[in-house]
């Protein structure tokens, strides 16, 4: 598989991915390792929840739309405990009101469902670039 998003070595992240559709979840987790990621999956939002209480990633790439506890319920959870940790919501059919709620919690980026690899890297970049930023202050 073409990897998604043009990373090296150096710049390889750990990410937790927080995706239902099983299929969905092994095609982006592939694309993300064929750039030197390494991805964690869970398919729920309380996985994922639980996942994060073990172990901290670079990243977490969060679906809007899962059973249960959805992206702004998961988002809510992750900043009330993690104010600085970077969170890639992925969507395709997020309504105005859910777009204003993720942002107001301090969503890193936004990616529409359909273009997750074709912009993954830049959002990655954008990620590095504010990591770099904050830490140099």
């Amino acid at each position: 598989m073409i990897g998604c998003c043009g990373s090296t070595k150096e710049s390889a992240v750990r990410i937790l991915l927080i995706e239902d559709d099983e299929n969905v979840a092994e095609v982006l987790a592939d694309a993300f390792a064929a750039d030197g990621h390494e991805t964690a999956i869970t398919h729920t939002g309380e996985e994922g929840l639980a996942y994060l209480a073990r172990e901290r990633p670079d990243v977490v790439v969060l679906d809007m739309r899962l059973p249960t506890l959805n992206g702004v319920g998961v988002l809510r959870q992750i900043r009330s405990t993690d104010s600085k940790l970077p969170v890639i919501i992925m969507t395709g059919l997020a309504t105005r009101g859910e777009l204003a709620e993720i942002r107001r919690l301090g969503v890193t980026e936004i990616v529409e469902k359909p273009e997750v690899l074709k912009n993954f890297g830049d959002a990655l970049a954008r990620i590095a670039h504010r990591n770099k930023s904050q830490d140099a202050t």
